[in-house]
C-alpha cells in the first residue's frame, strides 16, 4: 500500500500544460475568429462613419473576442507558472532558461488580457453607433486589432526552451527543435511592420509544447515531480 501511495504522489501532473494548450487554441481561434469583425468592410476602411455602419451587425464578434482573450489569458498564466516549475527541476542550478521561458509566456498573457479590454467599450458603443463619434470608434477597432496579437513573447518562451533542450537536455530534441523554429518565425515577424503576425506561430507553438508536455511527457526527463 505505501509502494502504492508513494507512485501516485510521485506521478507527474500535467494538467498545466494541456491548460496551455488549450490558451493557445482559444487565442488563435477566437482572436482570429473575431477578426471577422473588419472582414467585409471593403472601401469603407477611408471613412470612418462608413467602416462602423458596415460592422453594426457583427458587435457579437467583439463578445466573442473578448471572451476568448480572457480564457486564452487564464490558460497561459497557469502553463507559465507550470512550465518554470518544470524547467527549474530540469536546467542546472541558476539557469535562466526557467524565468525566461515564464516571463514570455506572461508578456503574452498580458497582452492578450489588455488587447481584450478594449472590446467592452467597443460592444457597447457599436450598439448605439447614434450617440458615438465615428471617429471614437474607429480609433477602438485599431486597438482590437493589434494589440491582443501581440504574441511576441512565446518566441522568446520559445528560444528559452530550445536553448535549455539542446544545451542542458531540459527539453526533448524534437520540442527543441519545433522550438527553434518557431522562434525564428517570430522573430521574423518582430523584424518588419507586421508585430500582430506573431500570434500565429506563436500560438502554435503554445498548442505544440503543451501537447507535447500534457500528453506524452516527451519534453525530457521529468524525475516524477509533481
Amino acid at each position: 500500500m505505501d509502494n502504492v501511495t508513494t507512485q501516485i504522489r510521485t506521478r507527474p501532473r500535467r494538467g498545466w500544460a494541456l491548460t496551455g494548450a488549450a490558451g493557445g487554441l482559444a487565442g488563435l481561434l477566437g482572436i482570429g475568429f473575431g477578426a471577422n469583425l473588419t472582414a467585409d468592410v471593403g472601401d469603407g476602411i477611408k471613412d470612418n462613419a462608413q467602416l462602423v455602419a458596415a460592422i453594426v451587425a457583427h458587435r457579437d464578434l467583439v463578445w466573442v473576442y473578448q471572451v476568448s482573450c480572457v480564457i486564452a489569458a487564464a490558460c497561459l498564466v497557469v502553463f507559465a507558472a507550470g512550465l518554470r516549475r518544470h524547467l527549474a527541476v530540469q536546467e542546472p542550478a541558476g539557469s535562466l532558461v526557467p524565468a525566461v521561458a515564464a516571463a514570455g509566456i506572461g508578456l503574452v498573457a498580458a497582452a492578450t488580457l489588455i488587447g481584450g479590454g478594449i472590446c467592452t467599450e467597443l460592444y457597447w458603443a457599436l450598439g448605439e453607433p447614434e450617440r458615438w463619434d465615428p471617429d471614437t470608434i474607429a480609433a477602438m477597432i485599431e486597438v482590437y486589432n493589434t494589440i491582443a496579437w501581440l504574441w511576441a513573447g512565446a518566441g522568446l518562451s520559445a528560444a528559452a526552451v530550445a536553448a535549455g533542450g539542446f544545451r542542458h537536455g531540459s527539453a526533448a530534441r524534437w520540442l527543441a527543435a519545433v522550438s527553434a523554429v518557431l522562434a525564428l518565425l517570430v522573430a521574423a515577424t518582430q523584424a518588419f511592420p507586421a508585430q500582430y503576425g506573431a500570434l500565429y506561430p506563436g500560438a502554435v507553438w503554445v498548442i505544440v509544447a503543451g501537447l507535447g508536455l500534457g500528453l506524452r511527457g516527451t519534453m525530457s526527463r521529468d524525475g516524477g515531480t509533481p
